[in-house]
């Protein structure tokens, strides 16, 4: 959610006056903005977005909740300590939140756990663990339009006589601690946005959230009239023609069975008309297409937490199978595929499935990823309901990410369209009148040099880290995570330090190159590319050779307050995720409506932002989704284009001990990692969904090794990493360090002059340098020896 202070002021149309009052009492508005601590109740950007959908729905005047989980312990602070990521604790809540209100008078009973029981009067769900569901309301203001909504928070607090014959016997700790486990559901916010956590703990919070959202809604839905608590509505008719609730993503997925339980169990509606009013009420939002981050609960787990729902799963998976059934008779595979039960060792219930068949709608979140969503993820479903699938491409609001964080820009803008675009951002077509005017580009390029300094100064107070405000800021912000690719940034980065190195006097545009951004805290890999930025940071920006024209900084802790600060000085935004893979992005949009150039890839939102801007205004490269997905059935393609092309990562990738990979990321054993980022030639593991950099990896094996070697069909032996007898390194790379038996063995090549016995001249893909290389080297990388796998 971010702050809240600046946000309403701007809502309200009140910053101004505000600023002139805070200053007649000799204070600084923007101190008093800092001591606000960000709130930080969601994950990433899908966390994000569901800020921004509040902001926008107030501001259209749409009555709307946003509904949510009081996080005591918002997503975690992170620490950089001597170049790891260190968690700790969020705990934004310890001077209080005054701009929420308890509302104890509407606290509902959450149940868990007990078991069920079928009755001629119908089916009861008994002897359960009650948990209280404590409501806090936020508001949410539009902008200018006299309306406020309101955000929801439930917070779990034990009921009084919890545990009570416990008390009585004396046992008053183990009550006590009873009472803690109750309230943990409300304790912390995982911190997982693109990975599945199949914790118990998880799926109570899930369920805690659904179900007092929804006795909220339908207890809203039965009173007449504003503030009344009668319940006067008892027809459930009219219920999805007054209320609609949006799934984001599958987390509030149990919605669907919560809706049939209290209609069937506890209105007492007949199951197929339930049924109907379940799935005209619900609607889907799917948000990613990594198959790692789809929820799939254990039915063991459901069959304890939540018998009775567990039931209606199974009730409404028949429902679903006999329709497939009927319509593609014979096809068992399509019957698999298409339950919601996922048989095997540990049955599952697929959420996703859920979804899908207990909604009216499902939605992607941008054109490329909905297409996926029916070709791919769900394409058997697609077949079966097409009129059900759509496209809603995500976006941003302007009111926080331009006119709040970039004021200078929206002054200047506003100036020359007037202030329409505040809420209706197709406006901003008007500014192409502009785009030869002097004056206008001037004032634009004024207010970013502005920005650029103050986010300069800002970066030598807290990261002690002084940069040059001129260079380039080149800003890759997000959640660290194998397919967002800042491992090819940290390549980039390696690259042009190389360059400024062979070659220090020439003249070379500065550089700062920022990457911010979590790890998950269980995600191994992404804390080793966390690592790799920071070691290439704390050399290139302590090399004297280097100087001004590169640095290298990790934002630390990044989150929306520092957000509102590096996007509006941004010059160069990288989305460079691998094509397919990044379902939308948001991030892309906030830096194009702040005025920084886009480098990328077409995926996500990139595509249609391509299309709305020009293609001929943004950066694109690398393969489109078709093109990974041949690459992906085909495997990897010998081409020379590839492997002569992969040369310049190859000098990145074995920059050697002579730069920062000496002593930090170089050996397998120091730190405790396991090969995945330490550059040996067997320790660079490339996931699947990292697709084109496979011809990276494939590159660099062709261009360092020039024979096959002994031990397999491959010609590599397993289990080594070093080079075989006689191979020739690439000469313009420093030499890999090689063992026999325990014994350093001579290098293949001397540390000085980088040649070997007998070597000829030839042309280094790499930097275009004239270079030396062995007779047993010089042979095309097309040819049968070179091309082998290592």
């Amino acid at each position: 959610m971010g702050r809240t202070l600046q946000n309403t002021m701007v809502n309200l149309g009140l910053q101004n006056a505000c600023d002139e009052a805070i200053y007649q009492l000799g204070l600084d508005l923007e101190e008093l903005e800092e001591i606000e601590e960000d709130a930080g109740l969601g994950n990433g950007g899908l966390g994000r977005l569901a800020a921004c959908f509040l902001d926008s729905m107030a501001t259209l005047g749409l009555a709307a909740y946003g509904y949510g989980i009081r996080y005591e312990f918002g997503i975690f602070n992170q620490k950089i300590v001597d170049g790891w990521q260190v968690e700790e604790a969020d705990d934004w809540l310890r001077y209080g939140n005054p701009w929420e209100k308890a509302r104890p008078e509407y606290m509902l009973p959450v149940h868990f756990y007990g078991r069920v029981e079928h009755t001629p009067d119908g089916v009861k769900w008994i002897d359960t663990q009650v948990v209280l569901a404590m409501p806090y309301d936020t508001p949410v203001p539009g902008y200018k339009n006299n309306t406020v909504n309101t955000m929801r928070l439930w917070s779990a607090k034990a009921p009084n006589d919890f545990n009570l014959q416990e008390f009585n016997m004396g046992d008053y700790i183990e009550a006590v601690l009873d009472r803690n486990l109750a309230e943990n559901i409300s304790r912390v916010l995982y911190p997982n946005d693109n990975f599945f956590e199949g914790k118990e703990l998880r799926l109570k919070q899930e369920y805690f959230v659904v179900a007092a959202t929804l006795q909220d809604i339908i207890r809203r839905f039965k009173s007449s009239k504003f503030g009344c608590r009668d319940p006067v509505r008892t027809c459930f008719e009219t219920f999805p023609d007054k209320v609609a609730i949006q799934l984001n993503d599958t987390h509030p997925a149990l919605s669907i069975p919560e809706l049939m339980r209290i209609l069937v169990d506890v209105e007492k509606v007949d199951w197929d008309k339930a049924w109907e009013i379940t799935k005209r009420t619900c609607a889907y939002t799917n948000h990613t297409v990594l198959p790692e981050a789809l929820e799939r609960w254990p039915v063991s787990m459901f069959e304890k937490l939540l018998p009775r729902h567990l039931e209606i799963i199974y009730a409404l998976n028949q429902m679903h199978l006999d329709r497939v059934a009927a319509l593609y008779p014979g096809d068992i595979d399509r019957l698999r595929r298409m339950s919601v039960i996922e048989e095997g060792d540990c049955k599952r219930i697929n959420m996703a499935h859920l979804c899908v068949i207990g909604s009216h709608a499902v939605n992607g979140v941008a054109r490329i990823h909905s297409d996926i969503v029916k070709n791919s993820v769900f394409k058997d479903f697609y077949e079966l309901e097409p009129e059900k699938f759509q496209n809603k491409t995500n976006g941003i609001t302007p009111r926080r990410w331009l006119l709040l964080c970039n004021p200078g820009l929206a002054d200047i803008i506003a100036e020359k369209i007037g202030e329409g675009f505040i809420t209706d951002l197709s406006q901003l077509k008007k500014l192409l009148e502009f785009i030869d005017n002097e004056t206008f580009i001037r004032d634009v390029a004024k207010v970013k040099q502005e920005n650029k300094l103050k986010f300069a100064a800002y970066l030598e107070e807290h990261y002690k880290v002084k940069i040059n405000p001129m260079s380039m800021f080149d800003v890759q912000v997000k959640r660290i995570h194998e397919y967002k690719r800042q491992l090819l940034n940290c390549l980039h980065a390696i690259t042009l330090y190389n360059r400024i190195r062979c070659n220090p006097s020439k003249s070379f545009v500065p550089r700062t190159i920022m990457i911010g951004g979590k790890a998950a805290p269980g995600y191994h890999m992404a804390k080793m590319i966390i690592k790799l930025i920071t070691s290439i940071g704390e050399v290139i920006n302590n090399d004297p050779y280097v100087g001004d024209k590169l640095k290298v900084i990790f934002l630390e802790n990044y989150r929306v307050s520092l957000a509102e600060k590096v996007i509006p000085a941004a010059d160069l935004s990288q989305q460079i995720s691998t094509a397919g893979t990044e379902a939308s992005g948001t991030g892309n949009m906030k830096f194009m409506v702040n005025g920084a150039l886009t480098i990328g890839t077409m995926d996500g939102a990139n595509v249609e932002m391509a299309e709305e801007a020009g293609e001929e205004n943004l950066f694109i490269f690398g393969m489109r989704v078709e093109d990974v997905e041949a690459l992906d059935r085909k495997g990897l393609v010998n081409t020379r284009a590839c492997q002569m092309g992969s040369a310049l990562v190859a000098r990145a990738m074995f920059s050697g001990r002579d730069t920062f990979l000496s002593g930090q990321l170089w050996s397998r054993k120091k730190q405790g990692a396991r090969g995945s980022l330490c550059l040996g030639l067997r320790g660079f593991s490339l996931p699947r969904h990292t697709g084109c950099e496979w011809d990276m990896a494939r590159g660099i094996r062709h261009c360092c090794w020039s024979e096959p070697r002994a031990g397999c069909s491959d010609g590599h032996s397993p289990g080594s990493t070093a080079p075989h007898a006689g191979a020739v390194p690439h000469p313009c790379l420093p030499s890999l360090p090689q063992t026999q038996g325990g014994a350093a063995v001579p290098e293949a090549v001397s540390a000085g002059t980088g040649t070997t016995p007998g070597s000829t001249m030839s042309a280094c893909p790499s930097c275009a340098r004239p270079s030396t290389r062995s007779p047993a080297a010089s042979s095309p990388l097309g040819t049968p020896a070179a091309s082998r796998m290592w």
